[in-house]
């Protein structure tokens, strides 16, 4: 299923894990696209919005930037349900030797498993981190 294929970046994930407010699991999307495929790599976290809202059972959710906040970074991003503003997941876009990787945090209740499945029949390579 999920191999570690960064083990620096599993190391940096799992690390912003620990416990807090809510339990959290993790994805690392390896999606091998370049620093100029930034139109494509946005178009997948729309893509894994969806993926990961549904596995969350939390009903539609939308994307936000937070370009009006300033505890954001650029290419960090946040999926909010449409009814409340509830979390549903955070993002952060790496450039990482040349390459994209999206590194996805969700309430460790959605379905983890069916989340990575889902990621891998995408045709993305995928590397799940539990927070516990």
């Amino acid at each position: 299923m999920s191999e570690t294929l960064d083990d620096d970046l599993y190391k940096r994930t799992k690390a912003l894990l620990e416990p807090g407010e809510i339990q959290l699991n993790g994805l690392i999307v390896h999606t091998g696209l370049s620093g100029r495929e930034d139109l494509e790599m946005h178009e997948l976290t729309v893509d894994l919005n969806d993926v990961i809202a549904d596995h969350a059972g939390k009903g539609e959710s939308y994307i936000y930037a937070g370009n009006d906040n300033t505890d954001f970074a650029s290419n960090q991003f946040q999926g909010l349900t449409l009814e409340d503003d509830e979390f549903v997941w955070e993002c952060q876009q790496l450039l990482r030797n040349g390459e994209f990787n999206l590194v996805f945090y969700y309430e460790a209740d959605a379905d983890h498993e069916a989340i990575l499945e889902d990621v891998e029949e995408m045709g993305y390579r995928v590397t799940g981190v539990r927070g516990d």
